[in-house]
């Protein structure tokens, strides 16, 4: 077997010899700038990846005379043109339905409630003020959790999860999934103080948080996003946070992380200073996840 290793995984206890049993491994993890025009697909019988670790999308450009199998250590797909992959019989093998493995990782829940209590108390701001010299505490006043309303849309692993992280921290905690129901939608905006999204990316979810989704919120309420960067439209996220409906926007995740970051209305709304917090895609990023989630995707290459 002929593997195309596209995602660093040397750093990681076993990971890559592990691999190596498998097969014969080119290892190129730092191919972000490369062109693939050079690389001869059809000789790999896999492509591992991750889509943390890549700035580019498999696609037609790269798969055209690829004819093996997709192996990626993630839930999210949105990597890969999977459509196309359809099309040519490519096989993509991820951890989407893995539930023995995903419910055993919390570390996106985790990264969701961080990024929420970040937004709500100004620690970025404060951090950033102190790093400048400054010691004013008055102007980075925030909110205590306790008693707060919080809105999780989309109920399944990550948002249950989330569910149970602000009990414990005396939240109220509104749901709507789109697809079982629970509170409904409309109630969920109108009464929430902090919106959280757990959803998957698909065309019935694409753009679910628009203008007239925030035009229902509490003036001054938050919105954390450790989903995709697609189930909201980032320009009336962004009118929203100018305009003052929107108090901070938290989030893991931007549209178009595989093309122009630098035209990203979020990215542009931080340069302006609007309060937005924005990580780089590090939902899943912990040691502990990350060893898992590898050491259970290469298992994956035995029923090749």
């Amino acid at each position: 077997m002929k593997i195309l290793c596209l995602t660093p995984i040397k750093h990681l206890d076993g990971i890559y010899k592990y691999l190596e049993t498998f097969g014969e491994v080119d290892y190129e993890p730092d191919m972000n700038d490369f062109d693939f025009s050079f690389v001869d697909m059809d000789k790999y019988d896999v492509i591992f990846c991750n889509p943390n670790k890549q700035n580019y999308k498999l696609d037609k450009d790269i798969l055209e005379n690829f004819n093996g199998t997709i192996l990626t250590a993630s839930t999210g797909l949105n990597h890969i043109d999977i459509e196309y992959c359809k099309s040519r019989n490519i096989k993509v093998l991820s951890l989407t339905k893995d539930y023995d493995l995903i419910n055993d990782l919390p570390s996106t829940a985790e990264l969701a409630f961080g990024l929420m209590s970040s937004i709500v108390r100004n620690i970025p701001s404060s951090f950033d003020d102190v790093k400048k010299g400054n010691w004013d505490y008055d102007s980075h006043m925030g909110h205590q959790l306790r008693g707060k309303i919080i809105g999780l849309i989309g109920y399944g692993r990550l948002g249950k999860m989330m569910k149970t992280y602000c009990n414990a921290f005396g939240m109220t905690v509104k749901i709507h999934d789109p697809y079982e129901g629970y509170d409904d939608l409309d109630l969920v905006l109108r009464e929430s103080d902090i919106i959280s999204l757990h959803v998957h990316a698909n065309d019935e979810t694409k753009h679910m948080i628009n203008k007239k989704v925030l035009g229902k919120l509490k003036n001054n309420s938050y919105i954390v996003n450790t989903s995709r960067g697609e189930i909201v439209n980032e320009n009336d996220i962004v009118e929203s946070l100018r305009n003052g409906k929107l108090k901070g926007y938290a989030t893991d995740v931007i549209e178009d992380e595989y093309g122009d970051r630098q035209n990203s209305p979020i990215l542009k709304g931080v340069k302006e200073g609007l309060n937005i917090i924005v990580t780089p895609h590090v939902g899943g990023m912990t040691w502990e996840g990350q060893q898992k989630a590898y050491m259970w995707s290469i298992e994956k290459l035995k029923t090749l």
